[in-house]
């Protein structure tokens, strides 16, 4: 166990972190689903805050 644990140590710091190619990757993959989906994500942000508006009113 203790062996394992060195290796994933030796491991974490070989690997310097996710590189700066892999953070644009995904946000360009973020931005493209928010595009393509954009009117379902507006519908469904405004069926959900008028829900808690409607909930807070019975309050």
């Amino acid at each position: 166990m203790k062996n394992l644990w060195k290796y994933m140590k030796e491991f974490a710091m070989e690997e310097d972190a996710v590189g700066v190619v892999e953070i644009i990757l995904i946000l360009v993959v973020l931005i493209s689903l928010v595009v393509i989906f954009k009117e379902q994500l507006t519908s469904l942000v405004k069926k959900i805050l008028s829900k808690i508006t409607k909930q807070s009113n019975a309050i």
